[in-house]
């Protein structure tokens, strides 16, 4: 009969131990190139740094895993330190690709892309408001007036050579990095992050930040 409390005795005793180990899955140190993370031969943040470790996120609104994977984004970076910046870079792959990525540069341009980030997946995915493809300008127009946009701002914005040079300037970076697909996190223009869920893609970029808050090479 003893047997049972001691039992009990040596498994508490070995809980915090458990607990304590569990975070070093977590740590800079553990990672393995090509498993967790691909090196980028071109380096280089897709914004100038200006002191901040940036957390490039390649993105596609139409593309149903960056849908699912918001919502723990969105969690992920309310919780980052005040040294990261965190930057959405639309996915410009051509066809519908690029006429998504002007929609979230012109959102952005008159001020709303933050607020209205998570409901064009929700109108996209869930509420089928927006086509996926063949969106008109007059379209996004209505659906960004809920934010209080004017809608020929807003088609004005969509057709400007400034969010044109926007959407060519996330081309030439997802060229560059040689993102795969979406979503893809990359840290500093040096780290492309790999993982096998969402779950898996956020504890490797926290590592990575780490690791370029320590300045290692590797």
């Amino acid at each position: 009969m003893r047997l049972i409390p001691r039992l009990l005795l040596s498994l508490l005793a070995l809980a915090p131990l458990a607990l304590s180990a569990a975070p070093a899955a977590t740590a800079a140190t553990d990672l393995q190139e090509g498993r967790d993370y691909e090196l980028i031969a071109q380096p280089g943040p897709f914004q100038p740094l200006a002191g901040k470790i940036e957390v490039a996120e390649v993105f596609g609104y139409t593309c149903s895993h960056c849908a699912h994977f918001e919502p723990q984004l969105v969690a992920w970076v309310a919780k980052l330190p005040k040294d990261v910046r965190f930057t959405p870079v639309p996915a410009a792959f051509g066809g519908p690709w690029d006429t998504w990525a002007a929609a979230y540069y012109a959102a952005d341009q008159l001020g709303v892309a933050k607020r209205s980030h998570s409901a064009v997946f929700k109108a996209l995915h869930e509420d089928r408001s927006l086509p996926m493809q063949n969106v008109s300008p007059e379209e996004l127009a209505t659906f960004y007036a809920q934010y209080g946009v004017k809608e020929p701002a807003y088609v004005a914005a969509l057709k400007s050579d400034a969010v044109q040079a926007k959407v060519k300037a996330a081309r030439e970076f997802a060229l560059r990095t040689k993102t795969p697909g979406t979503p893809t996190l990359i840290i500093n223009g040096q780290y492309l992050v790999k993982g096998t869920s969402a779950a898996d893609q956020l504890r490797i970029a926290s590592a990575l930040i780490a690791r370029a808050r320590n300045g290692k090479a590797r």
